[in-house]
């Protein structure tokens, strides 16, 4: 399909973070774009104010007429739209030309030179990392994010278009329309055992992944994992390793050996061992593609994250509010080493919102494992998404397994008031669900209470 040819664009479930991506590319490249989405939201707002007409009832009377041509019109929509959703059918059943977000990146990228970063964790701040190298080193490149960067407050960096940056998502072997020049694997842990079943089928799907490589790509590997490729490593031998790791400041600063050569004393303000072997790969494949060393390194030290991704909202000598994404087991381990690491002497109280009835089936005693291991923990009722209920998954059952005294079951208008019991110094907010919708209101009252 000619994309060029094609005037109109629709979009269903248009405010998702990589949906909502795609809707501001084909924007900036002069499409006429709609679409519809369940809820309104802060991203469907920001995409309305860039014109978009948007609406949060399925029913094709609120779709523009301009829209209902199929010969003129692509649709676009994301797996978590239910198979009974009536727009989508009617576009399936008119003739239309309907595709998945995943294969709309797949066309985009196809005549660029494509970096993909795939792994079950570490995908969108990686990518986030490596899009900011990239511009910051005055590459022409376009980077699709699935978070917001704080860089340039957007999950889209539009520098120009020879070269693209996007996240290969394993959900619904999506990273398979795919055919990148670079690509990375950050991370095979189990997940998405709704869509695959067990580790092993997910395992296959990565290495069909990396049979989708141009011919002379390259493929970069984090050690350990059971797949061939340019390894790279933290405090450990590999191709691209990240070494003599120091704390200044609350900052890390550390030096990368690579095949050729020994840069030293790269700086890099986010905290975790997981966010260091993030940049590691962001810098070993911008190094790859042709940038300067000592250029990365500046462009590392200016780089500020990604939103919901160890996202300071309070920090202060009395109290500090961290604010992440995390909703697999490994993923919340992660942010649990950082804040020991950041704050070793501190009590650390975590709210979590447990994100889809079969992940926390699937993973119950990995995420009590890991919950254990705060001060404090407060467990939110389970964030069913695109699911219904399972019998007997819930958050009580996971909180029985938590083993730990200081913990409790509420109600998200409890949070707050719950947090102020506490005598912790660190607090955490962690999940994928409508947790994030609450962290502005926490902030504000923390805010006042300190």
């Amino acid at each position: 399909m000619n994309l060029n040819s094609t005037h109109n664009i629709y979009f269903i479930g248009i405010g998702g973070i990589g949906m909502s991506a795609l809707a501001r590319y084909f924007v900036a490249n002069g499409k006429k774009v709609a679409g519809y989405d369940k809820t309104q939201t802060e991203l469907t707002n920001n995409l309305e104010a860039l014109g978009i007409e948007i609406h949060f009832e399925d029913t094709i009377n609120n779709i523009s007429q301009s829209f209902l041509n199929p010969k003129e019109t692509l649709v676009v929509y994301t797996p978590a739209i239910p198979k009974g959703h009536s727009e989508l059918n009617y576009f399936l059943n008119n003739n239309f030309k309907v595709l998945k977000r995943s294969q709309v990146l797949g066309l985009i990228t196809k005549d660029t030179y494509c970096l993909a970063i795939a792994g079950t964790h570490g995908k969108t701040t990686t990518s986030s990392i490596l899009g900011h190298l990239l511009a910051e080193c005055g590459v022409e490149v376009t980077a699709f994010l699935g978070g917001i960067s704080q860089n340039y407050n957007s999950n889209l960096i539009l520098k120009g278009s020879k070269v693209t940056v996007v996240e290969a998502d394993e959900f619904d072997r999506s990273f398979l329309t795919l055919s990148p020049d670079l690509a990375c694997i950050t991370s095979m842990d189990a997940d998405h055992l709704d869509i695959y079943g067990k580790k092993e089928t997910l395992q296959d799907a990565f290495k069909d992944f990396t049979k989708r490589l141009k011919p002379k790509g390259k493929l970069f590997v984090k050690k350990g994992l059971p797949i061939n490729g340019i390894t790279y490593a933290v405090n450990e031998a590999a191709d691209y390793s990240a070494i003599n790791i120091r704390i200044k400041e609350g900052s890390y600063v550390f030096d990368v050996k690579t095949p050729s050569q020994h840069i030293k004393d790269i700086l890099f303000n986010l905290p975790g061992r997981h966010n260091l072997s993030n940049a590691l790969i962001a810098l070993a494949m911008a190094i790859e593609l042709g940038c300067a060393p000592y250029s990365l390194a500046n462009a590392l030290a200016s780089y500020k994250g990604v939103k919901r991704r160890f996202t300071y909202q309070i920090k202060t000598d009395e109290l500090v509010f961290i604010d992440d994404y995390a909703h697999h087991p490994e993923e919340i381990n992660a942010v649990h080493q950082a804040v020991r690491e950041m704050y070793p002497t501190k009590e650390v109280l975590v709210v979590f919102q447990p994100h889809l009835f079969s992940r926390t089936k699937d993973f119950i005693d990995e995420f009590a494992s890991s919950l254990s291991q705060f001060d404090s923990v407060l467990l939110l009722e389970i964030y069913p998404a695109r699911e219904l209920p399972i019998e007997g998954v819930n958050s009580s059952w996971l909180l029985n397994k938590i083993n730990n005294p200081n913990k409790a079951l509420i109600k998200k208008e409890n949070i707050v008031s719950e947090i102020k019991k506490s005598s912790a110094q660190v607090i955490i907010t962690l999940g994928a669900g409508d947790i994030g919708v609450e962290v502005n209101n926490i902030k504000e009252k923390l805010s006042v209470a300190s």
